[in-house]
């Protein structure tokens, strides 16, 4: 029998985002295009460069509640006939607000994308929002605020911003408003945000998928090419959130009882623009709490058993953004957990190992052609890339930058974020933002004790 020689498995290729083409619309609207052969079911997706800060104080929620009753009846169609229309056709659509701006979302079989395009059409210049429609949605908002408030996760969330951000700032509060101003949102409230912000100027729009065939660009200037331009804007947000200047320090929400506590513990962070490149930050994040190896389970997880799993991660916006962990340890473990995961975080300015970068590195990279297989996840990294006012070719580059991120370049990442952010100087608790959703009564002298700063206390009514 002749031997056959072991076959040599050779390293990857070098992986990059689809190309795609672009075309401008007189009225401002930008398209961009993403053949995905084999892809049947098209994604639709657009991204407005509308701002919460374009809410009024006393009515915020409600360019939450506008997205959510935009498909609910048009100008020539009932809520229910609407509703029928889309299933028809094999559509399914979804709209949501957030710090970066509206993003609609819309999915369909590749033979309907004509009609549901003149949907889409229906759905941007001619809803008109029921005041029975916009009254449920306001009631659905409300009950999702009193359960949010009953989640430990949601409530320490909800604290950790308005804790972290300037009380001025909307980033301080919740993007879909307060009990109090969204139970003052009414119908013309809704329409008046419509007709202001959802208009064609500034908008991305992608569409991903199977395009053989189709003339996509004559099939939106068809539709969506009369949408009123109205006022002239950037395709990306450009504010900074402003920070609370009291926002290192440690707030436990009250919750008696409580047989988890919930943290959650961050720091001012960078953008994608940042000197020496994005790559090496969700290296670093990966390394400290990315994954179930990282170091914080490898510890509070793995070694104590004080939790199921605890996360970190860097979180651009547009200008600025945050580090982030969170998570939630058994309750008799408290003050132990929270001492721990600060030294870990911390731990960073005492270096890391190679071994550590690679794993990192591996998976980000070789994970990158899993992640973006499919249209709706091309077709969602390219509106949030334009909506950070960049392009897919950025996430090209990024990919090819971690090849080069070694330990040197994650040490220098981790210093310039806790120079900046105040954080790992050799004070344990320093500059870090640190919430826990728990019981007071039980918790409260353990946490004072372990030096990393006064403890407020508050109490829902």
């Amino acid at each position: 029998m002749t031997a056959v020689a072991r076959p040599v498995v050779a390293p990857p290729e070098p992986w990059s985002f689809p190309e795609g083409s672009t075309y401008d619309l007189p009225n401002g609207l930008r398209l961009i295009t993403y053949d995905v052969p084999g892809q049947y079911v098209l994604s639709v997706r657009l991204g407005l460069p509308v701002s919460l800060r374009d809410e009024p104080r006393e009515r915020e929620g409600v360019a939450s509640i506008m997205a959510r009753t935009l498909d609910e009846g048009t100008a020539h169609h009932t809520a229910e006939e609407f509703a029928l229309l889309m299933e028809r056709k094999g559509v399914s659509f979804g709209a949501g607000m957030a710090d970066s701006g509206l993003s609609v979302d819309l999915d369909v079989v590749k033979g309907n994308l004509e009609p549901a395009l003149d949907l889409l059409r229906q759905i941007l210049t001619e809803p008109v929002f029921p005041q029975s429609e916009v009254a449920r949605q306001v009631r659905t908002r409300i009950a999702e605020i009193e359960q949010e408030r009953s989640v430990a996760a949601h409530r320490a969330g909800l604290e950790f911003v308005r804790t972290f951000y300037a009380a001025d700032d909307r980033s301080s509060r919740p993007t879909g408003g307060t009990r109090e101003t969204v139970s003052a949102i009414t119908r013309e409230d809704v329409a008046d945000c419509h007709a202001r912000h959802v208009v064609a100027a500034g908008v991305t729009a992608v569409v991903a998928g199977d395009l053989e065939g189709l003339d996509v660009p004559a099939l939106v200037e068809q539709t969506l090419g009369g949408w009123d331009a109205g006022t002239d804007r950037e395709r990306h947000l450009t504010h900074a959130a402003a920070f609370a200047p009291d926002r290192g320090r440690i707030v436990l929400v009250s919750r008696p009882g409580s047989v988890q506590t919930e943290l959650v513990v961050g720091a001012p962070g960078p953008d994608r623009s940042v000197d020496g490149g994005w790559a090496p930050y969700p290296v670093l994040g990966f390394v400290l709490g990315g994954s179930p190896n990282a170091r914080i389970d490898a510890v509070l997880r793995e070694e104590k058993g004080y939790t199921y799993g605890i996360r970190s991660g860097f979180r651009p916006r547009r200008r600025g953004g945050v580090f982030v962990t969170s998570g939630s340890v058994r309750a008799d473990s408290t003050a132990e957990s929270l001492r721990l995961l600060v030294e870990i975080l911390e731990s960073g300015r005492d270096g890391f190992t190679d071994k550590e970068i690679r794993s990192g590195v591996d998976f980000i990279s070789k994970t990158a052609p899993g992640r973006y297989a499919t249209a709706d996840a091309i077709a969602d990294e390219a509106v949030s890339m334009a909506l950070d006012g960049r392009t897919t070719a950025f996430t090209t580059a990024n990919l090819r930058d971690l090849a080069t991120v070694d330990r040197e370049r994650v040490q220098a990442a981790y210093d310039r974020f806790a120079g900046e952010a105040g954080v790992g100087n050799g004070t344990p608790g320093a500059g870090w933002t640190i919430v826990l959703a728990g019981d007071a009564g039980a918790h409260l002298r353990d946490l004072e004790a372990l030096g990393l700063g006064d403890v407020t206390v508050v109490t829902d009514a």
